[in-house]
């Protein structure tokens, strides 16, 4: 490792033994970084100056603005709130202007940014605050109430600051900062932000990512999936404290000197909002909310569209083809993972294959492991690895020996793959289910039961079962005009047996108002299992 800009070494001293990280590969030319890295000084001083960066509602920044307000953002860090490099600092926002450029101007400061989902409570920021010691919050007034209750909590006393508003006291100490700072000069292996896992098993893990992990999502998947130019506008729902939001909203666009359109909000009128106002070319969501732009698309215009992502949960084949059919437009599936920053198997547009996520992205390579961790040839079936620039380090956490095998990032899925290099999603592998001998996947399951009229949500699991081990057991959400009845649930089953092997039917079906989920809009399975 280079020498640290930290004076603070928190994180460094917390990183895994080295013997336990997976192999690091960075094959191309454009994954070569230099010793003295800090991803946002290198993300704002490569865009034109004079570009929009960020359009929102009723206002605008052009990187030239975004550059000044995270510069004075650094100067009140740094002078007024007494940060020093290596201190660790939440961030609690909405996806707004300030909330970006007070991410830059964490890391501008030679800080460790912890972004934190907006509808987080009091107690799950407390659990973020002990893990990771920190000291000092940037908090948005809208979310202060959860923030206080917090503040009363934590384990070492935390300083709590506002923004987001007219005399806010972050806007406050900008007024009084210079618009220039020069940026710690980081190396580019220091910890740049630690990503807390989004709580799918219920026990998040703070996921350690260096400056040049930032810079090496865009210049991998970015770059060679996306191939963005600087007249792209994205936009999407994800937070940023998700690395998929960061990924798509913050750092693409700026490595690119592209521009981010803000909506109102994660709804699907905000975000078609959005779209037709500004212009939008590149769109990032999960697959559970293009379902539900496809119900609010008539009358709309989204003709700017050129690239449509969909990452965060499995794709459901029967969605891709429902927004091809309404659109004309491509869904690009691909997986990532907080642990990996961001997505590291996919396709371009004249690439994709329905049903199959996609091929490793450039600078990656993915293979599928038996149990004994030995590689198998395709076509198999087996658990997704993956190797490249970027890859899992937990903070201080006996759980990175079993994400970390033999060199490689084992990512808990379990995969087909074909002889062309196709990746095909079968379960994430603790939801396989495995009754009276076969294996069955719940996504599959869910699939074909999407593919039914009076189906708007499902999730499917395995229930123990004496007679056959376990049981394939649905629970639905009823699309609008379709009520729960005994009938209906022979109606699935029947609708289930004949679009898929019988044999992997629901034998159970729960009728639900809804899923739960976590605040990045994945599917909380183990809560369904508590039930």
């Amino acid at each position: 490792m280079f020498e640290s800009a930290h004076t603070d070494t928190f994180t460094r001293d917390n990183l895994p033994k080295e013997a336990d990280w997976p192999e690091m590969t960075f094959d191309l030319p454009e994954l070569q970084y230099p010793e003295r890295l800090n991803a946002a000084e290198a993300l704002l001083a490569g865009a034109n100056p004079d570009r929009p960066a960020i359009l929102w509602a009723d206002g605008q920044w052009t990187y030239a603005d975004l550059t000044a307000q995270a510069n004075r953002i650094a100067n009140a860090l740094t002078g007024d709130l007494g940060l020093k490099p290596g201190n660790r600092v939440l961030l609690r926002g909405r996806n707004t202007q300030m909330m970006i450029a007070a991410w830059y101007g964490v890391l501008l400061a030679g800080g460790v940014a912890v972004s934190t989902m907006p509808l987080l409570r009091a107690p799950e920021l407390v659990t973020i605050c002990n893990k990771a010691e920190i000291k000092l919050a940037l908090c948005e007034n809208a979310l202060m109430d959860e923030m206080k209750a917090a503040q009363k909590s934590t384990s070492t006393p935390l300083r709590t600051v506002g923004f987001g508003e007219i005399g806010a006291e972050l806007e406050a100490l900008m007024t009084q900062a210079p618009a220039t700072f020069e940026a710690v000069q980081t190396a580019q292996d220091d910890v740049a932000l630690l990503a807390f896992t989004s709580g799918t098993t219920g026990n998040p893990k703070a996921c350690m990512h260096f400056h040049r992990d930032i810079l090496a999502m865009a210049d991998a998947y970015a770059r060679h999936i996306l191939a963005p130019t600087s007249e792209d506008v994205f936009t999407g729902s994800p937070p940023i404290a998700f690395t998929f939001g960061l990924g798509g909203l913050v750092v693409f666009p700026a490595r690119f000197g592209a521009t981010t359109a803000l909506p109102a909000g994660p709804t699907p009128d905000a975000m078609l909002d959005c779209i037709e106002k500004h212009k939008v070319t590149t769109l990032f969501t999960a697959p559970t909310a293009y379902r539900a732009l496809l119900g609010a698309l008539e009358g709309r215009d989204i003709s700017s569209l050129r690239n449509c992502i969909s990452a965060g949960e499995s794709l459901p084949e029967a969605t891709w083809h429902a927004w091809h059919e309404a659109t004309g437009l491509k869904l690009m599936d691909g997986i990532g993972a907080t642990e990996m920053i961001h997505i590291f198997i996919s396709a371009k547009q004249a690439d994709i294959r329905p049903g199959s996520t996609g091929k490793v992205v450039p600078g990656y390579q993915a293979c599928l492991l038996d149990e004994a961790g030995n590689i198998l040839p395709p076509p198999a079936e087996g658990r997704l690895a993956v190797k490249g620039p970027t890859g899992c380090r937990y903070m201080a956490d006996d759980r990175q020996k079993n994400y970390v095998v033999k060199g490689w990032n084992v990512t808990g899925d379990t995969y087909a793959q074909d002889e062309d290099g196709y990746f095909t999603f079968i379960a994430r592998s603790d939801d396989m289910i495995i009754s009276s001998g076969y294996n069955i996947g719940g996504p599959e399951v869910e699939g074909a039961l999407l593919l039914h009229e009076a189906v708007a949500e499902c999730a499917v699991i395995g229930v123990p079962s004496e007679e056959r081990g376990q049981i394939v057991k649905a629970f639905v959400v009823l699309a609008p005009g379709h009520s729960a009845s005994d009938d209906l649930i022979t109606a699935l089953q029947a609708h289930v047996k004949h679009t898929i092997a019988p044999y992997k039917y629901p034998r159970a079906i729960t009728f639900l108002d809804e899923l739960p989920k976590t605040q990045t809009g994945k599917l909380q399975r183990f809560k369904l299992r508590e039930r």
